[in-house]
């Protein structure tokens, strides 16, 4: 398990492109995530998605560092409309670094930070996919409450699979 002071969180640098490039062109990263997320993955699209990120074009988004090392990002992306009090959190991590408590401590951060900078903010929602038990569990730890199944929501890879929805509120 990682060391808390080792995970950071600090803005996108359009130095790690080609850390990002690198860890993010991996299938089973991208079996994870949107089709928004390309694969393969390019130094272009590490270049397109930081200079986006430095724009707020996704709202917050944070490069995750393990020590010295660009690790992956995380984001909470405003909802529209009647859900604009709301976030959704995103996150992806390198391979390298799955399973050593990364991911959960930097959902731990950007939750911290989302509450304590957007006053207006009262809840922050995922939907993770039946496949992916694991940031399920990263976010159980930070305290995200299962709150339903979306039966073959999601086809992804020519693949249906559920979706499961966690949300966190702002605790007074």
């Amino acid at each position: 398990m990682a060391m808390n002071d080792e995970i950071r969180l600090q803005p996108l640098d359009r130095s790690v492109a080609p850390q990002m490039a690198e860890l993010a062109n991996n299938i089973r990263v991208w079996q994870q995530l949107r089709d928004v997320f390309p694969h393969p993955y390019s130094l272009d699209d590490a270049t397109a998605f930081i200079e986006g990120a430095l724009a707020r074009q996704f709202g917050l988004v944070l490069g995750i560092w393990y020590g010295p090392e660009f690790a992956g990002t995380v984001g909470l992306v405003p909802q529209p409309d009647v859900y604009r009090r709301t976030a959704e959190i995103g996150y992806w991590l390198g391979e390298p670094y799955w399973g050593r408590g990364i991911a959960t401590e930097a959902v731990r951060q950007i939750v911290a930070v989302g509450f304590s900078e957007q006053p207006e903010l009262v809840r922050i929602q995922a939907g993770i996919f039946s496949s992916n038990p694991a940031s399920m569990r990263v976010l159980a730890k930070n305290g995200f409450q299962p709150e339903g199944i979306s039966p073959n929501a999601i086809f992804k890879n020519g693949v249906l699979l559920d979706e499961h929805r966690y949300g966190l509120l702002r605790t007074p």
